[in-house]
This record gives structure tokens, sequence and C-alpha cells, in this order.
């Protein structure tokens, strides 16, 4: 079967606009989220903003010009040698983009839109391009002046791990010979009361697997790869997807399908569940989330192997959040640390116990790292990354 592999990686969070500030912050074991009533009139929560600086998208159409894209452009950056590197070697027709979201330029769109509710009119800078969720990876490709197999994906929470899956296909089938894929999210009202009217959002720092937890909180992000054939840092060694159709919303509380992507991903990988060196769960702090998840990694992995969620050092990226973790799990391998987990150290008697990491990062040397994301609908993709370097 065809290898593929992780050549080049980059990251924006609420953690900085770099790796190294993202791996600084997980190291330092320090989880901080601005508190801000800016998407909540009148309510302060939780969120994880990118507080830094976003460049300017140059292209000249108005359609390109979203904060969606502003972030894409700021973590392409950061591996634009790389992908410049694969065009000139392989052609722009041979490199393929996959970009996975939830809101694109959401945020965009209800400036205009509460312009044209103020006014009655629609702003002629307006263009309902700005929010289709094909839009930042056709904006990728344009940066690049790419002409390989352009798509979006928007599965919710999953949508940035689908990315890298869909990659791995294209790469697998000779479709492409690189292809940038990852995921991208930024606030915006939709969102933010959106999961508030769910009751899903705490007004408190996010506290996954404590007997405390009350709700996620809300970020944005971007994480992007280059992947290809050729060898690099990490191998994209395991894949496991799932679709439970559970509830539009909630979690099969059984945890199958989450059990069923994890045993999926390992078969993929041809490991057994010992050889995995650290979780990154999806831990979103949610009642029915954590108790799906506990009740899962615990089947299939058992008690022992050292786990954490990232959120809250992130919040929930939602259609970012699944390549961010990836991205983190990255770094775990490569500096040979496990990010820590962030909580009140006060676990809930409900649920299966799990492995989970002291506050401090721990320094640890293992081969294998796997990242779950679980979205609505039971749409849920688990991901195994090897150490090759």
């Amino acid at each position: 079967m065809t290898r593929c592999y992780l050549n080049a990686q980059s990251m924006v969070s609420a953690m900085g606009s770099s790796c190294q500030a993202a791996s600084d912050r997980l190291k330092a074991g320090k989880a901080r989220l601005a508190v801000t009533d800016q998407f909540s009139p009148g309510v302060c929560m939780p969120l994880g903003l990118y507080s830094g600086a976003l460049p300017e998208v140059t292209l000249p159409e108005p359609y390109w010009h979203s904060r969606n894209n502003r972030m894409a452009l700021l973590a392409l950056n950061q591996i634009r040698g790389a992908a410049e590197d694969v065009r000139r070697r392989f052609g722009a027709h041979r490199i393929g983009v996959v970009i996975g979201t939830s809101t694109s330029g959401i945020s965009d769109s209800e400036a205009f839109l509460k312009q044209r509710a103020a006014t009655g009119a629609i702003p002629k800078e307006y263009d309902y391009r700005l929010q289709e969720m094909g839009a930042t990876a056709a904006f990728v490709a344009a940066e690049l002046q790419l002409s390989g197999p352009v798509f979006g994906i928007s599965t919710a929470c999953s949508s940035g791990a689908k990315a890298l899956a869909s990659a791995r296909r294209l790469l697998r089938a000779g479709v492409c010979d690189a292809v940038i894929a990852g995921g991208v999210d930024t606030l915006c009202y939709l969102t933010v009361q959106g999961f508030s009217s769910l009751e899903a959002v705490s007004q408190q720092p996010c506290n996954p697997f404590s007997v405390n937890r009350n709700g996620i909180n809300i970020g944005e992000g971007a994480g992007l790869f280059l992947l290809s054939r050729e060898e690099g840092p990490q191998e994209l060694a395991g894949i496991g997807e799932s679709s439970d159709a559970h509830h539009i919303s909630a979690p099969d509380p059984s945890g199958a399908g989450a059990m069923r992507c994890m045993q999926a991903a390992l078969a993929d990988a041809g490991i057994a569940p010992e050889a995995v060196g650290y979780i990154n769960l999806h831990g979103t702090a949610t009642a029915l989330n954590d108790q799906m998840e506990a009740r899962a990694v615990a089947e299939v992995f058992g008690r022992t192997v050292p786990c954490s969620s990232t959120k809250p050092f992130t919040g929930h990226t939602l259609g970012a959040a699944g390549a961010i973790e990836v991205a983190i799990c990255a770094l775990a391998l490569g500096e040979r640390f496990i990010p820590g987990h962030a909580w009140d150290g006060q676990p809930d008697p409900g649920l299966p116990p799990l492995n989970l990491a002291v506050r401090q990062s721990e320094i640890a040397d293992f081969e294998y790292a796997l990242s779950n994301s679980f979205a609505f609908g039971g749409n849920n993709i688990s991901v195994i990354l090897r150490r090759s370097t």
C-alpha cells in the first residue's frame, strides 16, 4: 500500500501563530483563553480567539477577502516554500487542495447583513462566495496558482481531519503527487450563538472529563499540511472513519461509532492498541461527548495509554479542530512530549478512568499517536501518525 507522509505543517490558534508557539504553550502547560462578550453581547465567556495580526489578501477579487482566508493565508505562508517546491517539481496540475471548514467567510457575511438590516441595502462589497464551504480551498489554490483537484469538506468537528483522509486517497489513487490539506475556521456569531442555543457552551474555562465539566469553549484557528508520497517526519499511518447517524447533535452514548473509528485506524496502521503512545482526545468537556469517548477509549485501549484533551489551550476550533489536533500529535511525536491535560483534577466517578496526562507536559519517547474527532451526526474519524524520522 502506498505510504503517505506529512512533509510540512503549520498551525494558528489561541496558542499563537506558529507550531513553535503552540509547542511552547503546551510544554508550559498554560491554557489561557480570552474572556469576552464579542460574539455574545452582555454574556462574557472564554473563547479561543487568535489575537495576532493577519496578513492582507492581495488577490484582487473581493470574494477572496474574508477573515477565514486571511487566517488560511497566515498558515499557508508557513509552508509556502515547501508548496512552491512541489509545484515546481510536479507541476501545478499535480497538486491538490482539500480544506475543511464549518464557517468559511460567514463572519464577513454577518457584517454585511447587519449593514443591510440597518440601511435596507446590500453593500456592494458583499459576495455570497465569501461563505461558500469550498471558498478557502479555492483561495489556497488561487494563491499558489494550482490547478489540481480542489474541494472543501464540511462535516462539522471532523472536517479538518477528514481533509487529511481525502488527501491520502488522492495520493494513493495517483491523482496527485502532493496535496495541501487541513482545516480553517474563524469565530462568528452563528457558531457561538448556535452552540449556546444547544446549551453546550461554558462560561468558564472548559474542563474535559471532570465531574464539574459543563460545556465547550468555542475557538478558531488553522492547521495546514503538505502531504506526499515522499518520506517526511511523520507518516499518516492509519485512518478510521464511521458515520453512526445516531442523532443530529448528540453522540451515540454506547460509543460504538467511536470504537469502530479507533479500531479501523489501528487495523489500517497494522498495529495493536498498545503500540499507541499518546491519544489526543476529542475531549469537548460536554457531559455526553466525554462520557461516550471515555467509554470508547477504555474499551479499545484500556486505561494505560496517556491521553489528553488540548481544547483548553485552543478552544474547540470546529472545522479546524481535527487538523490542529493532528498537528499537535505531530509536534508531540517529533519533540517527544505528551501534552498535559488541563483540568481541575476531579475525575467523574461515572466515567471509566483514563490515563489523563499531568498538567505539565510529560517527556516520552513513542512511535505512534492517535487523534480523535467526533462530529455532529456521528461523523467520526480517528487518525494515527507514526514518527518516521
